[in-house]
């Protein structure tokens, strides 16, 4: 497997946080990352760099304003975490995504869905001078991920676990 990077920019460009995985599947629709125990993290925002010690299945739909991120217990998809983000930049070891801080969780802890960082939203999308194409597409990004999330609709069924984790 490819070593891979996965950086986080907060808008226009600034560095956010990032950390390491291995490539699993590169289509032109998207990017299928795993990231295992061990791996590092640096959160740039914050001034904290670490290591990981979760599994997680990051999925990265090209043309879409969003990200998933699985986070993998035994066979078993455990919590969710979709970043509200403009669409990615793939290369041969990195992707690059733009996160615009409003996200859509289900966290193992809490069991249901839920939208976290509306007010961070709000508040970047003025210090950071979001464009008001920006501000509607995350918005309109929001409410896709909750519909795919009510259907059961990949990547939030069995199917992505079928696929890159049993096999």
């Amino acid at each position: 497997m490819n070593k891979f990077k996965i950086k986080a920019l907060k808008y226009p460009n600034l560095p956010h946080y990032e950390w390491e995985g291995e490539l699993l599947d590169f289509t032109k629709e998207h990017v299928v990352v795993l990231s295992k125990p061990g791996r590092s993290f640096v959160h740039h925002t914050k001034g904290i760099k670490g290591t990981l010690h979760q599994i997680f299945l990051g999925y990265f739909q090209l043309d879409e304003w969003y990200n998933v991120l699985m986070e993998i217990e035994g066979e078993q998809i455990v919590s969710y975490y979709c970043n509200i983000s403009m669409p990615p930049e793939f290369n041969d070891h990195e992707i690059v995504f733009v996160d615009l801080d409003l996200d859509l969780a289900k966290e193992k802890e809490v069991g249901k869905w839920h939208v976290l960082d509306e007010d961070e939203f709000y508040t970047n999308s003025i210090k950071y001078k979001y464009p008001d194409e920006i501000k509607e597409a995350a918005v309109k990004a929001l409410e896709r991920l909750k519909d795919k999330v009510k259907h059961n609709e990949y990547p939030f069924n069995d199917e992505i676990i079928q696929q890159y984790i049993k096999k």
